[in-house]
């Protein structure tokens, strides 16, 4: 079954001042009433139950975790015993959920992106849920077609050609970093280039597997 993971870990040192350490961005309402983090449980509750939404975060911001999804069980908020970024996240979720889900699909998304309208991405989940069916030992990623040269994103270099039978799946070809503002440009200019979102779709025992290598 699909179980939705939100990475809310993150100490939002990019938008200080309004993002602190003790309260990053992902728990400020920007632009609307709603936190991002609960906009983020908003946006994916419609996928899943809501026994199989989860949240990764530190010891830190737990509570305030808690007190914004109030609906959330103490066993669906994970505490990471230190940050240290998206794989070991990602481990931790992996293994709480092969626990409860020996089958379990994995959803992982950031806290604290805006993303409209709300429709078009659980279609998109949708879509990758249905390619992973069929592909079990695949790793979804999802890609945004960029309509400018950011410098702040890492981008996904696709390949030319869809997946066999697939009309919006590509292969990936290589992982960019962040570019300089000419390269950038370049990868806009080719058509090829995806912003990498850091949300993915996946079984969580075939990523454990991919983080024991």
């Amino acid at each position: 079954m699909l179980h939705v993971v939100i990475m809310a870990g993150g100490s939002g040192t990019r938008f200080w001042p309004q993002s602190r350490r003790k309260l990053p961005k992902q728990f400020l309402a920007i632009g609307g009433e709603r936190t991002l983090i609960q906009e983020t449980a908003d946006r994916c509750l419609p996928l899943i139950a809501p026994e199989r939404l989860w949240v990764v975060t530190g010891a830190i911001h737990a509570a305030e975790t808690a007190r914004q999804l109030p609906d959330l069980s103490s066993e669906q908020v994970l505490i990471e015993p230190c940050g240290r970024n998206t794989a070991p996240c990602i481990g931790l979720a992996a293994i709480r959920l092969l626990a409860a889900d020996p089958d379990a699909v994995m959803l992982v998304v950031p806290a604290d992106h805006v993303i409209t309208p709300a429709d078009a991405f659980r279609r998109a989940v949708t879509d990758a849920t249905r390619f992973l069916a069929a592909h079990p030992d695949s790793f979804v990623l999802f890609g945004v077609k960029p309509d400018h040269p950011a410098t702040g994103f890492g981008y996904i270099h696709r390949s030319p050609a869809t997946v066999a039978g697939e009309d919006r799946v590509y292969p990936v070809a290589a992982f960019k970093e962040k570019p300089d503002p000419l390269t950038a440009a370049e990868y806009v200019a080719s058509d090829e280039y995806l912003w990498n979102c850091g949300i993915f779709v996946w079984k969580a025992r075939a990523v454990l597997e991919a983080l024991a290598v």
